[in-house]
C-alpha cells in the first residue's frame, strides 16, 4: 500500500511547486520567495528566479516520475529512490536559499529599536 499512497501524495506536491512557478513567473507574486520563518525577505525580488528555477526543476522531475510509473517504466525500488531524492534535495535548496537571502548571521537591532541603556 505504502507505494500507492506515496504515488498519489506526488500529485498534490507537483502541484504546489509548479503554482509556486506560476505565482512567481506570471503574477509577479514572491510572498512565498525564500521564507525564513514563514516571512520573505526585504528583497524577494532578487532571489525569486532561484526559487523559481528550484520548483521548477524538481516538479519536472516528480511529474517525470509520476508519468514513467503509470507507464510502468520504472522499478519500484528506482523511482521511490527518484521521488525521495528529489523531495529531500528541493527542501534543502529551498532552505539554504532563505538563510542566505536573510542573512546568515543573527539579526541586528535597527537603530529605532534599540532600548535604552
Amino acid at each position: 500500500m505504502f507505494p500507492v499512497f506515496f504515488l498519489l501524495a506526488l500529485f498534490p506536491v507537483a502541484f504546489f511547486w509548479f503554482r509556486r512557478v506560476y505565482r512567481i513567473l506570471v503574477k509577479r507574486d514572491f510572498s512565498e520567495v525564500a521564507l525564513k520563518k514563514g516571512l520573505p525577505p526585504p528583497n524577494a525580488e532578487k532571489y525569486a528566479p532561484y526559487e523559481m528555477v528550484i520548483n521548477l526543476i524538481a516538479g519536472t522531475v516528480i511529474v517525470g516520475v509520476i508519468i514513467a510509473v503509470l507507464f510502468g517504466l520504472l522499478e519500484y525500488q528506482a523511482w521511490i529512490a527518484v521521488a525521495g531524492s528529489t523531495l529531500w534535495i528541493k527542501l534543502f535548496a529551498s532552505f539554504a536559499l532563505g538563510r542566505q537571502a536573510h542573512g546568515l548571521g543573527p539579526k541586528t537591532k535597527s537603530e529605532g529599536n534599540q532600548e535604552p541603556r
